[in-house]
């Protein structure tokens, strides 16, 4: 079994190294896709590995030519749901189930973060587990992500899409966001940004700009349309999420054995009337399909109501 585990680690690497080469090739449009099933792969052999040298059966014993699948074996590698390497590669996984039925090139900004994650994760595990230094197969700088910075806006997808997919694309992205404020770890996902900051101060400037105030282009501020799909990014389960991850940020606890779950986000929303709401709750046509998402807003008030009285909170929900 040592031989068949030392196969699935160097199998492991080199599939690593390839969805690398497959991503910061500049040359190739296919990468996030190719990318996602490489890094998947890479992910499972090296686990498999894992779970062999702890002496756990990587085959059905029903079907001994079979595997466990990947996300059977994830669970049992890392059995905590809320591990945040856990909850990267299910993403990850997510997206590569995805990617046989939409084009996904468009929003690899929005990808980005969470594959830097998942490439410096898979650094750290194949060390842990298996002492493997990754540097010594391929060079420190080509760990890092060479990300696309020309994301199209919500209404350029909408154009350029039917707008079944313009949604897909839409709420898959808003997903992410949403997590990656709510996880808010690098083990979920790394950003990749630039932000400018104007200051006074010539010592702590990186490059000088400047301003003429005898211009003759004047300039106002105007009040702007917002999109829901921007204001309202939360979708029914991340609201859950986003609730449960901020009660034990505040370490408040509900009455309730279950926790937070589907059960009290459905009475808050019944008891509150909170999809007719359009400051919480903002309802998406398409064709007949009809879904809501929520807003920030949302989850706030649900929070604040929480912790008014968390101890009678779902009692007083169920008598009213």
């Amino acid at each position: 079994m040592e031989n068949i585990q030392l196969k699935l680690i160097d199998k492991s690497i080199e599939a690593f190294i390839m969805g690398l080469e497959i991503y910061n090739k500049p040359t190739i449009k296919y990468r996030i896709e190719g990318f996602s099933f490489f890094i998947i792969n890479a992910w499972e052999l090296m686990l498999k590995a894992e779970l062999i040298k702890k002496g756990h059966p990587i085959y059905y014993k029903d079907n001994p030519e079979r595997t466990l699948s990947v996300e059977r074996t994830i669970r049992k590698v890392y059995t905590d749901k809320n591990t945040r390497i856990r909850l990267n590669l299910e993403k990850i996984i997510e997206l590569r189930n995805i990617s046989t039925h939409f084009i996904t090139e468009d929003y690899e900004i929005k990808y980005a973060p969470l594959f830097q994650a998942c490439v410096l994760n898979f650094v750290n595990e194949i060390q842990k587990f298996h002492s493997r230094d990754i540097t010594k197969h391929i060079a420190q700088n080509f760990l890092t992500i060479s990300a696309s910075y020309e994301p199209l806006s919500n209404e350029q997808i909408k154009l350029k899409y039917p707008p079944e997919i313009a949604e897909k694309f839409i709420s898959q992205a808003n997903d992410i966001d949403v997590l990656s404020d709510t996880y808010n770890s690098e083990k979920f996902s790394v950003d990749i940004k630039q932000n400018l900051y104007i200051t006074k101060k010539r010592s702590e400037a990186d490059f000088k700009v400047s301003i003429n105030k005898d211009s003759n282009n004047n300039v106002t501020v105007v009040k702007e349309l917002k999109d829901p799909c921007d204001t309202h990014k939360y979708s029914y389960n991340s609201v859950i999420k986003a609730v449960q991850e901020r009660l034990k940020r505040k370490n408040i606890r509900l009455n309730y054995k279950s926790g937070f779950n589907q059960y009290i986000l459905n009475l808050i929303i019944e008891f509150y009337n909170i999809k007719q709401n359009e400051k919480y709750a903002y309802e998406h046509v398409i064709g007949k399909q009809r879904y809501f998402t929520y807003s920030q807003q949302f989850i706030d008030f649900i929070l604040s109501e929480i912790e008014k009285t968390p101890d009678s909170f779902v009692e007083s929900l169920k008598r009213r």
